[in-house]
């Protein structure tokens, strides 16, 4: 019942900027951690960003500084907010949230179906 869905992605050329949304519907009592992950051609997929009910944030050291993670948690949405992006910021992107759904089984890690970047030189 509960899904993900992200958006913003895009082509964007380097220094420049795109914000990424996720959110999240269905049956949601809770939503503790959300975050960012990504996932290059030939690479393992690395954390980004996470982001908790209350805001606190912890970011990957390659994107400290550029990046923003935030949430409404009104709207049961997280943003990423990228900017002085460069060439090895290219993956797909994909939005995390470990939530509280109705039934014990219904509740654990969903995971949204990625968004694209690329950063050309």
């Amino acid at each position: 019942q509960v899904q993900l869905v992200e958006s913003g992605g895009g082509l964007v050329q380097a220094g420049g900027s795109l914000t990424l949304s996720c959110a999240a519907s269905g049956t949601i009592i809770d939503i503790s951690v959300m975050g960012w992950y990504r996932q290059a051609p030939g690479k393992e997929r690395e954390l980004v960003a996470t982001i908790t009910r209350v805001g606190s944030a912890d970011y990957a050291g390659s994107v400290k500084g550029r990046f923003t993670i935030s949430r409404d948690n009104a709207k049961n949405t997280v943003y990423l907010q990228m900017n002085s992006l460069k060439p090895e910021d290219t993956a797909l992107y994909y939005c995390n949230a470990d939530l509280i759904s109705e039934g014990w089984g219904n509740s654990g890690d969903y995971w949204g179906q990625g968004t694209q970047v690329t950063v050309s030189s």
